[in-house]
Protein backbone atom coordinates (compact mmCIF):
# COMPACT_ATOMS: atom_id res chain seq x y z
CA UNK A 1 0.00 0.00 0.00
CA UNK A 2 0.91 3.30 -0.64
CA UNK A 3 1.67 4.88 2.88
CA UNK A 4 2.22 8.37 0.81
CA UNK A 5 -0.98 9.05 -0.23
CA UNK A 6 -2.96 8.79 3.03
CA UNK A 7 -5.51 11.03 3.89
CA UNK A 8 -4.77 10.52 7.16
CA UNK A 9 -3.87 13.32 9.30
CA UNK A 10 -0.40 14.03 10.55
CA UNK A 11 -0.83 15.38 13.99
CA UNK A 12 -3.66 13.35 16.73
CA UNK A 13 -7.20 13.96 16.68
CA UNK A 14 -9.85 13.35 19.20
CA UNK A 15 -12.49 10.41 17.89
CA UNK A 16 -15.70 9.57 18.80
CA UNK A 17 -15.80 5.90 20.99
CA UNK A 18 -19.15 5.51 19.46
CA UNK A 19 -17.82 5.82 15.56
CA UNK A 20 -14.71 3.40 16.50
CA UNK A 21 -16.77 0.68 18.13
CA UNK A 22 -19.78 0.60 15.57
CA UNK A 23 -18.04 -1.89 13.06
CA UNK A 24 -17.07 -4.33 16.10
CA UNK A 25 -19.67 -3.24 18.66
CA UNK A 26 -16.90 -3.53 21.05
CA UNK A 27 -13.94 -0.72 21.81
CA UNK A 28 -11.30 -2.94 23.16
CA UNK A 29 -11.71 -5.43 19.94
CA UNK A 30 -11.48 -1.94 17.25
CA UNK A 31 -8.35 -0.65 19.59
CA UNK A 32 -6.82 -4.05 19.24
CA UNK A 33 -7.52 -4.24 15.02
CA UNK A 34 -6.28 -0.45 14.81
CA UNK A 35 -3.48 -1.52 17.18
CA UNK A 36 -1.79 -5.15 14.83
CA UNK A 37 -2.47 -3.11 11.71
CA UNK A 38 -0.55 0.08 13.01
CA UNK A 39 2.22 -2.88 13.48
CA UNK A 40 2.04 -4.13 10.10
CA UNK A 41 2.42 -0.37 8.15
CA UNK A 42 5.17 0.14 10.76
CA UNK A 43 7.06 -2.72 9.81
CA UNK A 44 6.41 -1.81 5.93
CA UNK A 45 7.47 1.61 6.10
CA UNK A 46 10.84 0.55 8.25
CA UNK A 47 11.43 -2.12 5.67
CA UNK A 48 11.17 0.81 3.12
CA UNK A 49 13.05 2.91 4.36
CA UNK A 50 16.24 0.59 5.20
CA UNK A 51 15.80 -0.84 1.67
CA UNK A 52 16.61 3.04 0.45
CA UNK A 53 18.91 4.19 3.19
CA UNK A 54 21.35 0.57 2.08
CA UNK A 55 22.04 2.13 -1.25
CA UNK A 56 24.01 5.17 0.95
CA UNK A 57 25.33 2.58 2.98
CA UNK A 58 29.49 3.03 3.09
CA UNK A 59 31.64 -0.20 2.98
CA UNK A 60 34.27 1.38 4.89
CA UNK A 61 33.24 2.31 8.89
CA UNK A 62 36.01 4.40 9.56
CA UNK A 63 34.94 7.83 10.90
CA UNK A 64 36.85 10.43 9.15
CA UNK A 65 35.36 9.01 5.40
CA UNK A 66 31.87 9.23 6.83
CA UNK A 67 29.98 12.43 5.18
CA UNK A 68 26.29 13.47 5.52
CA UNK A 69 24.77 12.79 1.53
CA UNK A 70 21.80 15.43 0.87
CA UNK A 71 19.65 12.89 -0.71
CA UNK A 72 20.12 10.77 2.44
CA UNK A 73 19.12 13.58 4.28
CA UNK A 74 15.73 14.47 1.94
CA UNK A 75 14.49 10.55 2.13
CA UNK A 76 14.68 10.41 6.07
CA UNK A 77 13.47 13.84 6.36
CA UNK A 78 10.30 12.37 4.26
CA UNK A 79 9.59 9.33 6.20
CA UNK A 80 9.92 11.49 9.33
CA UNK A 81 6.73 13.57 7.59
CA UNK A 82 4.26 10.95 6.88
CA UNK A 83 1.67 10.25 9.31
CA UNK A 84 2.21 8.06 12.03
CA UNK A 85 1.21 4.43 11.52
CA UNK A 86 -1.70 4.48 14.37
CA UNK A 87 -2.66 7.78 12.75
CA UNK A 88 -2.73 5.54 9.50
CA UNK A 89 -4.23 2.17 10.93
CA UNK A 90 -6.84 4.30 12.43
CA UNK A 91 -7.99 6.54 9.05
CA UNK A 92 -7.86 2.78 7.26
CA UNK A 93 -10.41 1.22 10.40
CA UNK A 94 -12.82 4.40 9.84
CA UNK A 95 -12.91 4.14 6.18
CA UNK A 96 -13.57 0.13 6.49
CA UNK A 97 -10.16 -0.56 4.31
CA UNK A 98 -9.18 -2.96 6.95
CA UNK A 99 -9.83 -7.08 6.51
CA UNK A 100 -10.26 -8.79 9.66
CA UNK A 101 -11.67 -11.43 11.61
CA UNK A 102 -12.17 -13.08 15.34
CA UNK A 103 -12.07 -16.83 15.34
CA UNK A 104 -13.89 -16.63 18.50
CA UNK A 105 -17.05 -15.37 17.00
CA UNK A 106 -16.99 -17.56 14.52
CA UNK A 107 -16.89 -20.53 16.47
CA UNK A 108 -19.60 -19.23 18.56
CA UNK A 109 -21.83 -18.28 15.18
CA UNK A 110 -20.88 -22.01 14.20
CA UNK A 111 -22.47 -23.73 17.33
CA UNK A 112 -25.77 -22.86 16.98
Amino acid sequence: MDYKKTNAPTNTQTRDIMDLCEETGNIYESVAIMGKRANQISSDIKTELSNKLKEFASMNDNLEEIFENREQIEISRFYEKLPKPTLIAAQEFLEGKVYYRNPAKEKENLSF
